[in-house]
């Protein structure tokens, strides 16, 4: 019984994905600072991001217990892992203890996780099942606040709303473009589950060829926008060449998409490129959190 209720939690709390929002949003406060980031800070940045995410994670179960009996039963819900109020408790523990996290780093942090909490709510309850373009849409705006927070935490302990405009964490949010990009290739890749529950995803709208046409606007976006932070002197040389290279295979991967048949097989395919690719994201922001510690280079 231990071992099952341990098990659903950790399944319920997808902690891989605590890398894309916490991972992300402490990388951007260690580029940002050069690595000057207190390890205290550091924690709270991390951990208080971390535990958003899983919260969100929880109430998606939450709200999509019928449909995950269908397409998806080794869920911790219908797996019977978790009841519905474990996951209610587990959801409510985790934004509380999230938003706590926040509001010791600073006032302006606790305003970003806040409005993230809002907006998975809305997106669990309601956009998912109204729209899965819109979904999309809204999964890209809720990453790019990683960026936001991870500058957000840089500002001190009194900061409310900064003086200064956050340029560095909006000079890297439209990156979060390819967010959006891979999750509508992967609503191609789960057609057949999404139509059976009732979703309605992009591709089950306009085609998958369209679909995948849209996915690669939001790459090539995201492709040209990712030095941007450079172009604008936020981040420096060092933070260039990985992105440069995420860049030309963000594009090169459209391209292929674009031009290819568009089965499942090809976007398959280029969607997991596009996805062993994003490393080099994280890759860039380590170099630049790195560089005084690299010398040498302009």
């Amino acid at each position: 019984m231990t071992s099952t209720l341990t098990k659903g939690l950790i399944a319920l709390l997808r902690l891989p994905y605590w890398m894309m929002t916490g991972g992300l949003a402490l990388l951007t406060s260690l580029a940002i600072t050069k690595g000057a980031l207190s390890v205290e800070i550091a924690f709270l940045s991390f951990f208080s991001m971390a535990f958003i995410t899983s919260a969100g994670f929880a109430l998606n179960d939450y709200f999509d217990r019928e449909s995950d009996a269908l397409i998806k039963p080794k869920r911790p819900i219908p797996s019977g892992a978790l009841s519905l109020k474990q996951v209610v408790a587990v959801a409510v523990i985790l934004f509380v203890v999230g938003l706590s996290l926040a509001a010791w780093i600073n006032q302006f942090s606790l305003i970003i996780l806040l409005i993230d909490s809002i907006l998975l709510v809305v997106y669990s309850a309601f956009i998912k099942r109204k729209s899965g373009f819109a979904a999309n849409i809204l999964v890209g705006i809720l990453t790019g606040t990683a960026f936001l927070y991870g500058e957000a935490v840089t500002l001190g302990p009194n900061t409310i709303i900064p003086t200064v405009l956050p340029l560095a964490s909006l000079s890297l949010y439209p990156i979060a473009c390819g967010t959006i990009g891979g999750n509508i290739l992967r609503d191609i890749l789960s057609l057949e589950g999404d139509a059976k529950v009732g979703y309605p995803t992009l591709p089950q709208k306009i085609g998958n060829a369209n679909a995948v046409k849209t996915a690669a606007v939001f790459f090539v976006t995201t492709g040209v926008l990712a030095p941007l932070p450079y172009l604008l002197n936020q981040l420096t040389v060092y933070y260039l060449p990985p992105i440069l290279v995420w860049s030309a295979l963000l594009i090169y991967a459209s391209i292929r998409l674009v031009t290819s048949a568009s089965s499942v097989q090809d976007v398959r395919k280029y969607e997991r490129l596009i996805t062993m690719s994003m490393m080099l994201l994280p890759l860039s922001l380590i170099i630049e959190a790195l560089s005084p510690i690299i010398g040498g280079l302009p």
